[in-house]
């Protein structure tokens, strides 16, 4: 198998141990950071596939850790979007990448509800859907006025409500119009086919962004921090767009980037 294969059985053996489940116990991380039986169940199954076909690569992942400093390694999230899965709302992820020398080589984003998955590797960015496979590119919108754009909330909102209410107040002022669906893996997926013009979140973690961010990048679109430098770190804060509208977004919405 193939490294990509390998990502999308993992994934799909993650939702496989979601769909169809309700959460039982819910327990808190942090105030507002959730994870249920679903998400350690999900992330057992996705490392079972991955120990059996690659088992020289470490892994971290969001409930277990594991490989923080590792070159190459798999990033793991095995549900990302608990806080919607908690509250009923169908709109939740598997995400799994593969860095090979810090270097993202193989991404997927298996949305759990419709099957429906978005994955890259060194040949492009596709999506598939009921059994179909199609390559996926980023929009073509180069006014900021007619972008939709997409953000998120890290769990530290409450702390920090000036700090995001700022940036969606500039957004609404310079953008089309602004959506919030609470899965950052998912998000980024839409950047990458072409649904969401600009996607632009703070203080995230690796798993939340690993696959997504080269999914975007393999369909066209760019990736950097939210101060237009290279994505990377314990706390990512990406800025993800189709490239057209990459420097006018950070002009926008971050008002100290440039």
């Amino acid at each position: 198998m193939t490294d990509l294969e390998v990502a999308l059985a993992a994934a799909a053996a993650g939702a496989a141990a979601i769909v169809g489940r309700r959460p039982g116990r819910v327990e808190q991380k942090g105030p507002r950071d959730l994870v249920t039986e679903v998400d350690l169940a999900a992330e057992a199954a996705i490392v079972a596939v991955l120990r059996s076909h690659r088992p020289d690569i470490p892994i971290l992942a969001e409930e277990g850790g594991g490989a923080w400093d590792a070159g190459t390694r798999w990033v793991v999230d095995p549900l990302d979007g608990t806080m919607n899965f908690v509250h009923g709302v169908p709109w939740y992820a598997v995400s799994i990448a593969l860095e090979r020398d810090g270097v993202a080589r193989v991404g997927v984003v298996w949305e759990v509800e419709r099957g429906v998955a978005w994955m890259a590797d060194d040949r492009g960015a596709r999506k598939r859907q009921g059994g179909a496979e199609v390559p996926i590119a980023v929009s073509t919108t180069a006014d900021l006025g007619s972008a939709l754009v997409a953000t998120g909330f890290a769990t530290d909102h409450a702390e920090r409500a000036a700090f995001y209410a700022g940036r969606v107040e500039r957004m609404l002022a310079e953008a089309r119009c602004v959506r919030r669906l609470g899965s950052a893996a998912l998000d980024l997926a839409l950047v990458a086919e072409g649904t969401f013009d600009v996607y632009l979140e703070s203080s995230l973690r690796p798993w939340d962004v690993a696959a997504g961010a080269l999914i975007v990048a393999r369909a066209g679109g760019r990736v950097t921090d939210d101060r237009g430098d290279v994505l990377g770190g314990a706390r990512p804060s990406p800025l993800a767009s189709n490239g057209l509208l990459h420097e006018a977004a950070l002009r926008a919405f971050v008002s100290d980037a440039l």
